[in-house]
């Protein structure tokens, strides 16, 4: 079973994803600043570090047949932090074949999004209050589609807690898409394509 490169482990979909990983058989490295905040297992191994320390970004990708880049802000992070974060990860593989998959969110724009009115309502008033953040998750996809590397950016809608379903929609901004997913499912999803890898370059909107 390969083994998975994991940023994020910490937070809520991170944490939902690493059991499932874990359940599934997968090693795991996950790069966190508080190790103890995971449960221990054996094909888990958690190293102690920050998404903008290249040398932490490097040790936990050496090995690895594929990265899992989940992070996301907390209190006072810095405006960059996607973008600086996805630089040293893809710094860090270098000419390796490791794939990235990347979780953002739906406000990120791609070439097959077809927004209805409620969707650029969504995007605008976004850009009013959290302007920083789409244009760090854009930062972000643009250092992905400028490396010569394979990956995945996965969108998600507004994220819930909800039980898992075992079932939503894979689509694009606008073409057979909602508003909201639950993490569950969300993590689901990104375990899938860990496996197979089926959305190369390309930016799947997942809701229900």
């Amino acid at each position: 079973m390969k083994t998975i490169a994991l940023f994020g482990a910490s937070g809520k979909t991170g944490k939902i994803y690493l059991q499932k990983a874990l359940a599934q058989g997968y090693q795991v490295k996950a790069l966190v600043r508080n190790p103890e905040s995971l449960n221990p297992h054996p094909n888990l191994l958690s190293i102690k570090g920050d998404i903008l320390n290249a040398e932490d970004v490097t040790k936990t990708i050496d090995g690895a047949a594929i990265v899992v880049s989940l992070f996301g802000r907390v209190k006072d992070s810095p405006k960059w932090l996607q973008t600086n974060g996805t630089k040293n990860i893809v710094s860090a593989i270098r000419n390796k074949p490791v794939p990235v998959i990347s979780l953002s969110g739906g406000g990120l724009p791609f070439r097959l999004d077809e927004p209805k009115w409620v969707d650029k309502l969504i995007r605008g008033i976004m850009k009013l209050l959290v302007g920083h953040l789409l244009e760090d998750a854009a930062g972000h996809a643009a250092v992905l589609q400028n490396s010569n590397l394979d990956w995945t950016i996965v969108r998600a809608g507004r994220l819930t807690l909800k039980p898992e379903k075992g079932n939503y929609r894979i689509g694009w901004v606008g073409v057979n898409s909602g508003t909201q997913i639950g993490r569950e499912d969300l993590a689901s999803f990104i375990l899938g394509q860990t496996k197979n890898f089926t959305y190369n370059k390309q930016m799947p909107f997942i809701s229900y």
